[in-house]
């Protein structure tokens, strides 16, 4: 079984660094962890304790759920930059405007921002809550 969840952390951690164009080494450096350890949860044959990917999550920005859980659909980068990413994310986050995110996708984070807070303007409501 721990085999398993081994590599569903490893494959989610090889989609999600590639999603980021980060390598294992980019992880080494940038979080300052052992070759040896991040090379062992990239090939599933140890898994990172809590603390570690919680470091993990906030790096990549992403969930616990991203990196621990089996996912059914391969994840696929939609915006490669990260701050039209983030401005998506707050996007998805607010309830009223998600379904703005099919029409939004292709569009630079300055575009997004601008949607969202015109609409949220429009609304009446706090694009920050």
């Amino acid at each position: 079984m721990l085999k398993d969840y081994g590599k569903v952390i490893a494959a989610n951690l090889k989609a999600i660094a590639y999603e980021n164009d980060r390598t294992q080494a980019d992880i080494c450096r940038d979080l300052h962890l052992s070759d040896s350890t991040v090379s062992s949860w990239f090939n599933g044959s140890r898994v990172p304790r809590m603390d570690k990917i919680d470091l993990l999550a906030h790096y990549f920005n992403c969930t616990r759920a991203d990196i621990m859980e089996e996912h059914k659909k391969p994840r696929r980068a939609y915006y490669l930059d990260p701050e039209t990413a983030q401005a998506a994310q707050e996007l998805f986050d607010n309830s009223d405007l998600r379904a703005l995110l099919d029409a939004a996708r292709g569009n630079t984070a300055d575009n997004l921002k601008l949607a969202t807070e015109m609409l949220t303007r429009m609304k009446g409501t706090n694009p920050n809550g």
